[in-house]
């Protein structure tokens, strides 16, 4: 009898799931860890250039992290499983954005916000990176971009985005005087009298 050298069923199925996030043991219910492996962006800010820094910042993980949840709560994306909620009703399709929650709607604001600041120029390869989780590669393809300008690109993009966000220039907004005048220290204006009536 031909014995079988594979891996066992136990291990195959482990295999197939070793890429998935773990549940955290003491909360069986909560919702599962983030795998940064499956995310561009965090695999951008663990390498390193030429010099040694990151090829994105914090501040630009941060802004395409956000970008990304904002996506994620605004339910824009496509579905990829069947919707049985209209099941038995007929064939009539319902009203989605009626359906939505105000949460979703308010994301869906949030992020449209966010896409038009950064401009029709750079969105489309935030949209690819942070919220379809697109490699560079893939994204250059789909964009009709040159060969290895997805990296520099996409660093744009993301700044501009931080800058949306206000995790850029904090220093230096700071540092700014609010308002100011030509006037001397101890300059005040004169306010008009009010008419008594």
């Amino acid at each position: 009898m031909h014995k079988s050298t594979g891996p066992k069923p136990s291990e195959a199925v482990s295999s197939l799931a070793a890429h998935r996030p773990q549940r955290p043991a003491e909360h069986p219910t909560a919702t599962p860890t983030v795998n940064d492996a499956e995310s561009p962006l965090a695999w951008l800010r663990t390498r390193r250039g030429k010099a040694g820094e990151p090829l994105i910042s914090e501040a630009q993980y941060l802004a395409g992290e956000r970008l990304r949840m904002e996506f994620e709560r605004s339910m824009l994306a496509r579905r990829t499983t069947t919707n049985w909620d209209m099941a038995g009703s007929g064939g009539r399709g319902g009203n989605i954005a009626a359906e939505l929650s105000d949460g979703a709607i308010a994301a869906r604001q949030r992020y449209h916000k966010a896409i038009d600041a950064v401009g029709p120029e750079l969105s489309s390869i935030l949209v690819h990176v942070c919220c379809m989780a697109s490699g560079l590669e893939q994204a250059e393809r789909v964009l009709n971009l040159p060969q290895r300008s997805g990296k520099a690109v996409l660093g744009l993009a993301l700044t501009a985005l931080a800058r949306h966000y206000g995790l850029l220039d904090e220093g230096r907004r700071a540092a700014r005087p609010g308002l100011s005048h030509w006037g001397l220290e101890d300059y005040r204006p004169a306010l008009p009298a009010l008419d008594e009536a």
